[in-house]
């Protein structure tokens, strides 16, 4: 029995016509071979950061989960994973998380398989095509709705994503702009799921720091929680463990599309860095 080909997602009229199409076009880069023994099974729960000490991504060296997903004792999880962006600074990723969520095409160009749309509010749109905002600023208190398949050939889930300024997610603020810390964007973060069921929680961050010949980005998603007040809340119903399918899954979508954006992003930055609409 054959196997039909992946294909790309739909996109809206007129994307041919822009300059970055040909990016959507592109065949996809491969993640690095080694990266998949890191989805045939969970990793040891002792090494896993914990949503309560997510400060530790700003200390020097690596953390023991820096790539990997890992099962809980209270029944969420963790991802982990470590792209080196080669040609990329922390401030191109700064710069490409203010950009990308202006029009569909560009969340298409990250991955041309799996991101099926992005919408934002009127508010966002205005405070990211705003030339008074800084790019940092673009990428906090901004909310994004995408459409995006966890497994290529699946069908899309809608995700709403809460970007907030890393202080208001009990983060070290600081850090910003030294050699710990080039890039961050976090956010709460609900996988909308089928009337009459509960959201699914996630708390997201991506981090850089700036290495030679690029830049490091570091991610973590903690599955079960959102962040309240400053404090990490775990929302999962007494007893309940979030599906191991689902994080595993996760790791392996993230694996494909940094990839991807890694390999393009030097190339995207150069030619749109000053086009915003």
């Amino acid at each position: 029995m054959s196997v039909e080909a992946p294909t790309r997602v739909p996109l809206p009229a007129g994307s041919e016509a822009k300059s970055y199409y040909t990016y959507f076009l592109r065949d996809m880069a491969p993640a690095p071979a080694g990266k998949s023994a890191h989805l045939e099974r969970a990793g040891d729960p002792r090494v896993a950061l914990r949503i309560e000490d997510r400060n530790r991504l700003f200390d020097p060296g690596y953390l023991p989960d820096e790539l990997g997903y890992y099962l809980l004792e209270n029944g969420s999880g963790v991802v982990a994973n470590n792209t080196k962006f080669a040609g990329s600074t922390g401030a191109m990723l700064q710069w490409w998380f203010a950009w990308h969520c202006l029009d569909p095409l560009r969340y298409a160009i990250w991955d041309p398989f799996d991101h099926y749309g992005i919408t934002i509010p009127d508010e966002t749109r205005a405070k990211v095509l705003d030339p008074n905002t800084s790019i940092q600023d673009k990428c906090f208190g901004v909310d994004h709705t995408v459409l995006e398949s966890p497994v290529m050939g699946e069908p899309p889930e809608p995700i709403d994503i809460h970007f907030r300024d890393p202080q208001e997610l009990g983060y070290d603020k600081s850090k910003l702009g030294t050699e710990a810390l080039s890039f961050i964007v976090c956010a709460n973060c609900e996988i909308v799921t089928p009337e009459g069921q509960p959201n699914v929680p996630v708390v997201m961050t991506h981090t850089a720091r700036d290495v030679e010949d690029g830049c490091e980005l570091r991610t973590r998603f903690w599955m079960g929680y959102q962040i309240v007040d400053g404090e990490p809340v775990c929302l999962l119903p007494s007893g309940a463990r979030f599906p191991e399918p689902v994080i595993r899954q996760l790791l392996g979508h993230n694996f494909s599309e940094f990839t991807n954006l890694a390999a393009i992003l030097p190339e995207v930055y150069a030619e749109n860095k000053d086009v915003w609409v």
